[in-house]
């Protein structure tokens, strides 16, 4: 099962009983599974170790279901700890309805969670359309640290849906955090237009699009309050100005599209910004490396609008990083067809099959991805990536073909780049060099390029002194790449060279010690300038480092014979 012990900090640190320790791996064997009942004659201390063992296991549904039974025995003696496991079991689940039943102590030592008690409270009166309750938990002592940024960006919207509109267009104070701080900013905007203000909000957007606008999040709101009003030039402007600084942005050029037909996106409810709302503390939190309460915060985003594509991306990241695959798995095929989010969840869907052995699966959910989204250049990469991770490399290189194709002149250096690999694998060499000199045309100073290309006609003994500058370049210009000194020491070694090969190759396998390649190479410079004990040394290393069958014959060769003119010289 995957190991979920990780979401533990949530937990309130208390055993059940006082001083006891309660691992998981303390379980009674064949208490997972089935749902016992506290009528059955069993302990609240053994339902509790059964609902720690789901957590861990990352079962919170299950492990709501053994605290709330739990909590209903006989002989349980801390009440107020068990709603406290129940509570947080719930919330991870996602099941926020069930968790709002649940106050945890309000004792200094489980402060932090009685506050989220508190968030997760208003939150599901919210969702529940009761805004006057969810404004007096949110300005309550019930909601405090660390949620207080996250309670300052609700209240806004908790104000409005009780109709109090002025209090909703007020400014939240967040001291001392500029992240919280603009997305309040971004909010009051939005806020603005709810009440009809609209040159207000257009003066807020336009303020925060002049203070740099990260993300281009200003910019998406303006336009498509601009579409609203009927302003599509305007719009289509301010989109154009965004991708000046922010080129390529997926969400910008899908809006100036939607913009250029004249199509204005809806004003969100109350609830879906309330939500997008909370998905910004959650990036943060994400950020800062706390996965697990960013995962509370997108889960109560997800009670509020359950259609937020983003964040149920958000979840199957998190899920995925914390083993639970099989949760991973269904957020990543909640967002469906159509939506911005789609190709981004089922792509990772298709790498997590990859990751576990599931190459057809992974390699048909690519071909599904592709055919809902024909147009889409991350469906097109994502298809050629995993045909490429699955040594199909032909294929690969035809899904990148019409990719090109429809770019032309435009097209990605990291396309003809790709593309370069499929054709070296599939033994197209005039196709990689042809692909591979017309990228470097357009990204002349790129080190993997120059790289790629230089360490290629190294290896095939083709235009050596343009070769090496080329390497050397690269190196120049990322010189802690144990590939690219690995390329230099090669052609000092094609070169004749041998002893500025064992200089620079001695330095790649510093950084790539586990490279076959690397070691292989260093072998045969030390060969040849007399050092053979250190060169079998290195031949017999890079049997241990799972060289392809190619090499592995070539480098049993060597150490038989050494680098005799009978043996071929190996590039490896």
């Amino acid at each position: 099962m995957p190991d979920r012990s990780r979401f533990a900090v949530l937990l309130p640190l208390a055993a059940l009983a006082a001083g006891a320790s309660l691992p998981a791996s303390s379980v009674a064997s064949g208490t997972i599974g089935r749902v016992p009942s506290a009528a059955s004659g069993e302990s609240a201390y053994g339902l509790f170790l059964a609902g720690q063992s789901a957590i861990n296991s990352g079962l919170g549904d299950l492990a709501t279901i053994y605290f709330s039974r739990a909590a209903n025995a006989a002989d349980i003696p801390d009440i107020s700890l068990l709603n406290g496991h129940t509570f947080t079991a719930a919330l991870l689940a996602g099941d926020v309805k069930s968790a709002s039943a649940y106050v945890p102590g309000a004792s200094e030592q489980d402060a932090s969670l009685h506050h989220l008690a508190g968030l997760t409270r208003a939150v599901e009166a919210m969702a529940e359309g009761d805004g006057a309750k969810a404004r007096a938990i949110l300005q309550s002592k019930d909601v405090g640290p660390p949620h207080s940024a996250a309670a300052a960006l609700l209240t806004p919207f908790a104000a409005a849906e009780a109709g109090d509109n002025e209090a909703a267009i007020a400014h939240p104070v967040i001291a001392d955090d500029r992240v919280a701080s603009f997305f309040a900013s971004l909010d009051q905007g939005k806020l603005f237009e709810r009440a009809h203000r609209y040159d207000e909000a257009e003066t807020a957007f336009r303020a925060l699009i002049a203070s740099g606008d990260p993300g281009g999040l200003a910019s998406i709101n303006l336009g498509a309050l601009l579409e609203r009003r009927g302003r599509f030039a305007d719009a289509a402007a301010i989109y154009d100005q965004a991708l000046t600084r922010i080129p390529g942005d997926q969400n910008l050029l899908d809006a100036k599209a939607r913009a250029a037909k004249g199509e204005a996106t809806p004003l969100p409810s109350l609830r879906e910004s309330a939500s997008e709302a909370l998905i910004a503390p959650a990036s943060i939190l994400l950020i800062q490396k706390q996965e697990e309460v960013a995962l509370v915060y997108l889960r109560l985003a997800l009670r509020l609008d359950p259609t937020r594509d983003t964040a149920w991306v958000l979840v199957g990241d998190i899920l995925a990083d914390a083993g639970d695959i099989e949760g991973a798995h269904k957020a990543y095929l909640t967002p469906k067809a159509g939506s911005p989010e789609f190709v981004s969840a089922r792509s990772k869907l298709a790498w997590s099959y990859q990751s576990e052995g599931k190459k057809d699966e992974a390699l048909r959910t690519g071909y599904d991805i592709l055919a809902a989204a024909p147009q889409s250049r991350e469906a097109a990469t994502t298809m050629a990536d995993l045909l490429r991770a699955n040594e199909r490399y032909a294929d690969s290189a035809k899904v990148l073909d019409k990719l090109i194709a429809r770019e032309g002149a435009t097209a990605d250096w990291r396309l003809l780049y790709m593309r370069a690999v499929d054709f070296q694998e599939s033994d197209q060499w005039a196709d990689a060099e042809r692909d591979l000199t017309a990228a470097l045309k357009r990204r002349p100073d790129e080190p993997e390029l120059l790289n790629f290309l230089g360490y290629s006609w190294i290896d095939r003994g083709e235009k050596l002194h343009e070769a090496l500058a080329m390497v050397q370049k690269a190196v120049n210009a990322d010189p802690k790449s144990g590939a690219m000194l690995d390329s230099l020491g090669w052609g000092y070694y094609r070169l004749g060279d041998y002893q500025t090969a064992v200089d620079k190759l001695e330095s790649a396998v510093a950084i790539e010690a586990g490279d076959p390649d690397v070691n292989s190479h260093l072998g045969d410079a030390y060969w040849k300038v007399g050092r053979k004990v250190e060169a079998r040394f290195q031949w017999n290393r890079v049997l241990t480092l799972e060289p392809t069958a190619k090499m592995k014959s070539e480098v049993e060769a060597k150490l038989k014979a050494g680098l005799d003119p009978t043996v071929a010289m190996s590039g490896s």
